[in-house]
């Protein structure tokens, strides 16, 4: 399968949307016995409007990554799906995969254990808004001691980072037409029918046609 090229994603307003929409990253760094993955929910930190991230590992994978003092890569992988040479119409091509991708690089704050259960308070509002009776972390029948006690497993970071790499394929190789083509294959039932891909495509290339950098 051939990837085409990839386009940097120069805009942090639109990297941070990657991020919000897709917290659920893979964590990877260079253990003493090699190389190492976790994965768990992070977000942006409300309390900066750069691109630092704070979330938390479950003990003892916070010994594992070495945080606090070995550098640490987490991506956050958006919408991505297979691209049929189908749909560029009858012209020479192959298979590829488009996608959207966020690195985010640098070496964890450990944060204390006051600032660890913030941050999990933040985690579970997040995902809890959603539901039609929320549940919140402090409240009933949780109690202080149960929160404590789940909280003492979990060792919580804040990652300001010094790289970041975002690349998105969306087919932006492709005239406005093709594009037109592969959005509306994404969107329509089938075996590779992917309204969220298509969703992200439909963005860029509205994006492209105004001029906007993305």
């Amino acid at each position: 399968m051939r990837q085409n090229p990839s386009f940097t994603l120069a805009d942090e307003t639109e990297i941070r949307r990657v991020i919000e929409a897709n917290p659920w990253a893979t964590i990877m760094s260079a253990g003493d016995d090699g190389l190492v993955a976790s994965h768990y929910a992070v977000l942006l930190d409300d309390a900066c409007d750069d691109l630092t991230i704070v979330g938390h590992v479950g003990r003892p994978d916070d010994l594992i990554h070495g945080m606090g003092h070995r550098e640490m890569l987490v991506v956050f992988q958006g919408p991505h799906g297979y691209v049929s040479p189908g749909w560029y119409g009858d012209v020479p091509a192959v298979p590829t995969w488009n996608y959207t991708a966020v690195h985010l690089a640098g070496v964890p704050e450990i944060l204390t254990d006051e600032e660890n259960l913030v941050v999990l308070d933040q985690l579970v509002a997040r995902f809890e808004a959603r539901m039609p009776e929320p549940r919140r972390m402090w409240e009933r029948p949780n109690d202080p001691a149960y929160i404590e006690r789940l909280a003492s497993g979990t060792v919580g970071f804040r990652l300001r980072p010094t790289r970041v790499v975002a690349k998105r394929k969306l087919s932006q190789n492709k005239p406005p037409e093709t594009i037109e083509t592969v959005i509306a294959a994404l969107s329509t039932d089938g075996p590779y029918s992917n309204p969220t891909l298509a969703a992200e495509m439909r963005r860029a290339q509205d994006a492209r046609r105004g001029g906007r950098q993305q």
